[in-house]
């Protein structure tokens, strides 16, 4: 059994205009919701064996702030370019790509294809998935490859604003 958590990566700094949208850090709020949702999933012993990451400024910031929650050395966060202006397929991809010794996956990227992989995975509807919102999806595929092929389950749909 593989268990997925798509993560939105937390609210963004818009401040400095000139950066270029890669670059764009996480806000003050940004960084409270990561730290708080960071803390419910460790406190509910959420932890992950593998974690990707867009190599988008705000969400490799993210994946940091869960990574040092979740006792997750941060040199073995796997940033994917294929999460950063994308599509639902190359997020598909990525995780058929994990670690089959993985069984619990952390995936950090963006709005909207994160909702769009979601609702391809579920039979639910999720209208949007907020920033720094998780959707846990449980599969009884033993493989990565092969994660989105069998029916996939909602065990989880949080966000800061719940909390």
């Amino acid at each position: 059994m593989k268990t997925l958590y798509l993560i939105r990566h937390a609210k963004s700094d818009w401040a400095l205009i000139t950066l270029a949208d890669i670059d764009r850090p996480l806000n003050n709020r940004g960084y409270t919701d990561a730290h708080k949702m960071s803390a419910l999933m460790q406190s509910k012993n959420i932890l992950p064996d593998e974690i990707i990451t867009s190599p988008a400024v705000r969400a490799i910031s993210t994946a940091l702030i869960f990574a040092r929650s979740c006792n997750y050395y941060a040199e073995r966060i796997k940033i994917h370019p294929t999460l950063y202006h994308s599509n639902t397929e190359q997020y598909l991809n990525t995780i058929a790509l994990a670690d089959n010794k993985a069984n619990t996956l952390f995936l950090f990227a963006h709005n909207p294809v994160i909702t769009d992989c979601a609702n391809a995975l579920l039979k639910n509807t999720i209208d949007e998935i907020p920033t720094c919102g998780i959707v846990g999806i449980r599969s009884n595929s033993d493989r990565w490859e092969t994660f989105s092929e069998n029916e996939c389950e909602l065990i989880l749909f949080d966000f800061p604003k719940n909390h």
